[in-house]
Protein backbone atom coordinates (compact mmCIF):
# COMPACT_ATOMS: atom_id res chain seq x y z
CA UNK A 1 0.00 0.00 0.00
CA UNK A 2 1.49 3.38 -1.00
CA UNK A 3 2.40 5.85 1.75
CA UNK A 4 -0.31 8.45 2.24
CA UNK A 5 0.71 12.06 1.75
CA UNK A 6 -1.78 14.34 3.57
CA UNK A 7 -0.37 17.39 1.79
CA UNK A 8 -1.54 15.90 -1.51
CA UNK A 9 -5.09 15.94 -0.08
CA UNK A 10 -4.83 19.61 0.71
CA UNK A 11 -3.70 19.47 4.34
CA UNK A 12 -1.60 22.47 5.36
CA UNK A 13 1.80 21.19 6.50
CA UNK A 14 3.87 24.32 7.06
CA UNK A 15 3.17 26.74 9.92
CA UNK A 16 6.29 28.89 9.93
CA UNK A 17 4.14 31.97 9.27
CA UNK A 18 0.68 30.85 10.39
CA UNK A 19 -1.02 30.00 13.67
CA UNK A 20 -0.99 26.28 14.39
CA UNK A 21 -3.03 24.07 16.70
CA UNK A 22 -0.29 24.34 19.35
CA UNK A 23 -0.26 28.13 19.02
CA UNK A 24 -4.05 28.53 19.18
CA UNK A 25 -4.37 26.42 22.33
CA UNK A 26 -1.20 27.80 23.97
CA UNK A 27 -0.13 24.21 24.54
CA UNK A 28 3.49 24.99 25.33
CA UNK A 29 2.75 26.68 28.69
CA UNK A 30 -0.08 24.28 29.46
CA UNK A 31 1.93 21.10 28.81
CA UNK A 32 4.92 22.61 30.57
CA UNK A 33 2.99 23.45 33.73
CA UNK A 34 3.37 20.06 35.43
CA UNK A 35 6.11 21.02 37.87
CA UNK A 36 6.69 17.87 39.90
CA UNK A 37 8.03 18.30 43.42
CA UNK A 38 9.12 14.68 43.81
CA UNK A 39 10.28 11.66 41.83
CA UNK A 40 7.06 9.73 42.56
CA UNK A 41 5.44 8.30 39.43
CA UNK A 42 1.87 9.16 40.53
CA UNK A 43 2.48 12.84 41.20
CA UNK A 44 1.94 13.52 37.48
CA UNK A 45 -1.54 12.00 37.77
CA UNK A 46 -2.29 14.09 40.85
CA UNK A 47 -1.20 17.35 39.22
CA UNK A 48 -2.99 16.77 35.90
CA UNK A 49 -6.16 15.68 37.69
CA UNK A 50 -6.32 18.98 39.53
CA UNK A 51 -5.15 21.17 36.65
CA UNK A 52 -7.80 19.77 34.31
CA UNK A 53 -10.42 20.18 37.04
CA UNK A 54 -9.49 23.85 37.28
CA UNK A 55 -9.86 24.20 33.50
CA UNK A 56 -13.34 22.66 33.63
CA UNK A 57 -14.21 25.00 36.51
CA UNK A 58 -12.98 27.89 34.39
CA UNK A 59 -15.55 26.92 31.78
CA UNK A 60 -18.25 26.42 34.42
CA UNK A 61 -17.66 29.97 35.67
CA UNK A 62 -17.84 31.29 32.11
CA UNK A 63 -21.21 29.60 31.60
CA UNK A 64 -22.66 30.48 35.02
CA UNK A 65 -21.71 34.14 34.71
CA UNK A 66 -23.31 34.44 31.28
CA UNK A 67 -26.37 32.48 32.40
CA UNK A 68 -26.89 34.84 35.34
CA UNK A 69 -26.63 37.93 33.12
CA UNK A 70 -29.09 36.56 30.57
CA UNK A 71 -31.51 35.35 33.23
CA UNK A 72 -31.57 38.83 34.74
CA UNK A 73 -32.83 40.03 31.35
CA UNK A 74 -35.48 37.31 31.19
CA UNK A 75 -33.78 35.58 28.25
CA UNK A 76 -34.55 32.01 29.37
CA UNK A 77 -33.68 29.83 26.37
CA UNK A 78 -29.88 30.32 26.24
CA UNK A 79 -29.83 30.06 30.04
CA UNK A 80 -31.28 26.56 29.81
CA UNK A 81 -28.52 25.55 27.40
CA UNK A 82 -25.80 27.02 29.61
CA UNK A 83 -27.07 25.40 32.80
CA UNK A 84 -27.29 22.06 31.00
CA UNK A 85 -23.68 22.52 29.93
CA UNK A 86 -22.59 23.22 33.51
CA UNK A 87 -24.33 20.03 34.64
CA UNK A 88 -22.37 18.11 32.00
CA UNK A 89 -19.16 19.79 33.15
CA UNK A 90 -19.73 18.41 36.63
CA UNK A 91 -20.49 15.03 35.11
CA UNK A 92 -17.06 15.26 33.47
CA UNK A 93 -15.49 16.25 36.78
CA UNK A 94 -17.22 13.30 38.41
CA UNK A 95 -15.68 10.88 35.94
CA UNK A 96 -12.23 12.31 36.66
CA UNK A 97 -12.41 10.98 40.22
CA UNK A 98 -12.41 7.47 38.72
CA UNK A 99 -8.97 8.14 37.29
CA UNK A 100 -7.59 9.56 40.54
CA UNK A 101 -8.93 6.55 42.45
CA UNK A 102 -6.49 4.34 40.56
CA UNK A 103 -3.86 5.81 42.89
CA UNK A 104 -3.42 3.80 46.10
CA UNK A 105 -2.70 5.17 49.60
CA UNK A 106 0.87 3.84 49.36
CA UNK A 107 1.44 5.68 46.08
CA UNK A 108 0.05 8.96 47.40
CA UNK A 109 2.22 8.72 50.50
CA UNK A 110 5.30 8.83 48.27
CA UNK A 111 4.77 12.51 47.45
CA UNK A 112 2.12 13.85 49.87
CA UNK A 113 4.67 15.65 52.04
CA UNK A 114 5.93 17.48 48.94
CA UNK A 115 2.55 19.23 48.61
CA UNK A 116 3.32 21.31 51.68
CA UNK A 117 0.18 23.13 52.82
CA UNK A 118 -1.34 23.31 49.33
CA UNK A 119 -4.85 21.89 49.07
CA UNK A 120 -7.90 21.93 46.83
CA UNK A 121 -9.58 23.76 49.72
CA UNK A 122 -7.66 26.80 48.47
CA UNK A 123 -9.15 26.73 44.95
CA UNK A 124 -10.48 30.24 44.32
CA UNK A 125 -12.42 29.02 41.29
CA UNK A 126 -14.29 26.42 43.31
CA UNK A 127 -15.04 29.06 45.94
CA UNK A 128 -16.31 31.42 43.23
CA UNK A 129 -18.59 28.71 41.84
CA UNK A 130 -20.06 28.19 45.29
CA UNK A 131 -20.53 31.93 45.75
CA UNK A 132 -22.27 32.28 42.38
CA UNK A 133 -24.57 29.36 43.18
CA UNK A 134 -25.42 30.84 46.58
CA UNK A 135 -23.34 28.90 49.12
CA UNK A 136 -21.71 31.99 50.57
CA UNK A 137 -19.45 32.38 53.58
CA UNK A 138 -17.26 35.47 53.89
CA UNK A 139 -14.91 33.64 56.25
CA UNK A 140 -13.84 31.42 53.33
CA UNK A 141 -12.18 34.45 51.71
CA UNK A 142 -9.41 34.63 54.30
CA UNK A 143 -7.42 31.85 52.64
CA UNK A 144 -7.06 34.12 49.58
CA UNK A 145 -5.77 37.22 51.37
CA UNK A 146 -2.24 36.58 50.06
CA UNK A 147 -3.61 37.14 46.53
CA UNK A 148 -5.32 40.56 46.67
CA UNK A 149 -6.75 40.31 43.16
CA UNK A 150 -8.47 37.00 43.95
CA UNK A 151 -9.65 38.22 47.33
CA UNK A 152 -11.14 41.32 45.65
CA UNK A 153 -12.85 39.21 42.98
CA UNK A 154 -14.51 37.02 45.60
CA UNK A 155 -15.54 40.09 47.56
CA UNK A 156 -17.18 41.56 44.48
CA UNK A 157 -19.13 38.34 44.00
CA UNK A 158 -20.54 38.65 47.51
CA UNK A 159 -21.91 42.06 46.52
CA UNK A 160 -23.65 40.56 43.47
CA UNK A 161 -26.89 38.62 43.44
CA UNK A 162 -26.32 34.89 43.15
CA UNK A 163 -27.72 32.85 40.28
CA UNK A 164 -30.52 31.68 42.56
CA UNK A 165 -31.28 35.26 43.62
CA UNK A 166 -31.75 36.17 39.97
CA UNK A 167 -33.94 33.09 39.48
CA UNK A 168 -36.07 34.26 42.42
CA UNK A 169 -36.41 37.69 40.80
CA UNK A 170 -37.79 36.01 37.69
CA UNK A 171 -40.04 33.81 39.82
CA UNK A 172 -41.51 36.84 41.60
CA UNK A 173 -42.00 38.68 38.31
CA UNK A 174 -43.64 35.67 36.67
CA UNK A 175 -46.10 35.26 39.55
CA UNK A 176 -46.62 39.04 39.98
CA UNK A 177 -45.44 39.09 43.58
CA UNK A 178 -42.53 40.25 45.74
CA UNK A 179 -40.27 38.46 48.19
CA UNK A 180 -39.05 40.00 51.41
CA UNK A 181 -35.55 41.42 50.95
CA UNK A 182 -34.37 39.18 53.80
CA UNK A 183 -34.56 36.33 51.29
CA UNK A 184 -31.64 37.83 49.36
CA UNK A 185 -28.74 37.14 51.73
CA UNK A 186 -25.73 38.52 49.89
CA UNK A 187 -22.80 37.25 51.94
CA UNK A 188 -24.38 34.24 53.61
CA UNK A 189 -25.90 31.02 52.30
CA UNK A 190 -29.53 31.01 51.20
CA UNK A 191 -32.01 29.71 53.77
CA UNK A 192 -35.27 28.00 52.83
CA UNK A 193 -38.14 30.49 52.86
CA UNK A 194 -41.87 29.69 53.09
CA UNK A 195 -42.89 32.34 50.55
CA UNK A 196 -40.33 31.10 48.04
CA UNK A 197 -41.45 27.53 48.68
CA UNK A 198 -45.08 28.50 48.05
CA UNK A 199 -44.15 30.29 44.82
CA UNK A 200 -42.17 27.39 43.39
CA UNK A 201 -44.94 24.99 44.42
CA UNK A 202 -47.42 27.05 42.42
CA UNK A 203 -45.15 26.71 39.38
CA UNK A 204 -44.93 22.94 39.79
CA UNK A 205 -48.68 22.64 40.22
CA UNK A 206 -49.24 24.59 36.98
CA UNK A 207 -46.28 23.73 34.72
CA UNK A 208 -48.07 24.56 31.47
CA UNK A 209 -48.95 28.06 32.71
CA UNK A 210 -45.43 28.74 33.99
CA UNK A 211 -43.40 26.57 31.65
CA UNK A 212 -40.26 28.74 31.50
CA UNK A 213 -40.08 28.97 35.29
CA UNK A 214 -40.81 25.25 35.55
CA UNK A 215 -37.98 24.40 33.16
CA UNK A 216 -35.65 26.82 34.94
CA UNK A 217 -36.37 25.10 38.24
CA UNK A 218 -35.59 21.69 36.78
CA UNK A 219 -32.35 22.95 35.22
CA UNK A 220 -31.31 24.23 38.65
CA UNK A 221 -32.19 20.90 40.24
CA UNK A 222 -30.18 19.07 37.55
CA UNK A 223 -27.21 21.32 38.27
CA UNK A 224 -27.34 20.76 42.01
CA UNK A 225 -27.82 17.02 41.46
CA UNK A 226 -24.56 16.77 39.50
CA UNK A 227 -22.83 19.12 41.93
CA UNK A 228 -23.83 16.90 44.86
CA UNK A 229 -22.53 13.82 43.06
CA UNK A 230 -19.22 15.60 42.52
CA UNK A 231 -19.00 16.38 46.24
CA UNK A 232 -19.88 12.80 47.17
CA UNK A 233 -17.27 11.34 44.83
CA UNK A 234 -14.74 13.79 46.27
CA UNK A 235 -15.43 12.50 49.78
CA UNK A 236 -15.19 8.83 48.83
CA UNK A 237 -12.02 9.40 46.82
CA UNK A 238 -10.32 11.20 49.70
CA UNK A 239 -11.43 8.54 52.20
CA UNK A 240 -10.19 5.78 49.92
CA UNK A 241 -6.75 7.36 49.55
CA UNK A 242 -6.00 9.00 52.94
CA UNK A 243 -8.72 7.71 55.25
CA UNK A 244 -9.46 10.15 58.06
CA UNK A 245 -6.13 11.97 58.09
CA UNK A 246 -6.20 15.76 58.15
CA UNK A 247 -6.03 17.45 54.76
CA UNK A 248 -2.78 19.00 53.56
CA UNK A 249 -4.38 22.43 53.94
CA UNK A 250 -5.23 21.78 57.59
CA UNK A 251 -8.92 20.88 57.27
CA UNK A 252 -10.33 17.80 58.96
CA UNK A 253 -10.33 16.07 55.58
CA UNK A 254 -13.17 13.57 55.15
CA UNK A 255 -15.03 14.95 58.19
CA UNK A 256 -15.07 18.44 56.64
CA UNK A 257 -16.08 17.15 53.22
CA UNK A 258 -18.94 15.12 54.70
CA UNK A 259 -20.35 18.27 56.28
CA UNK A 260 -20.39 19.85 52.84
CA UNK A 261 -22.69 17.07 51.64
CA UNK A 262 -25.43 18.53 53.84
CA UNK A 263 -25.40 21.90 52.04
CA UNK A 264 -28.45 22.59 49.87
CA UNK A 265 -28.09 25.29 47.23
CA UNK A 266 -31.74 25.53 46.22
CA UNK A 267 -33.60 24.04 49.23
CA UNK A 268 -37.13 25.02 48.21
CA UNK A 269 -36.80 23.17 44.90
CA UNK A 270 -36.02 19.97 46.81
CA UNK A 271 -38.45 20.44 49.70
CA UNK A 272 -41.51 21.11 47.55
CA UNK A 273 -41.39 17.60 46.09
CA UNK A 274 -42.84 16.16 49.25
CA UNK A 275 -45.82 18.51 49.06
CA UNK A 276 -46.99 17.94 45.50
Amino acid sequence: MPTHDPEADGAKMSFAKDMSYIDYLSLDPILGAQNLQSTAHDEMLFIIQHQTSELWMRLALHELSSARDLLAKGDFQPVFKMLTRVSRIFEQLNTAWDVLRTMTPSEYTEFRDDLGASSGFQSHQYRLIEFILGNRNRAMMKVHEHRPELHHMLGQELETKSLYHVALDQLAQGLDMEFDQAVFRMDASHLADDAVMHAWTKVYENPREYWSLYELAEKLVDLEDYFRRWRFNHVTTVERIIGFKRGTGGTSGVTYLRRMLEVELFPELWNLRGQL
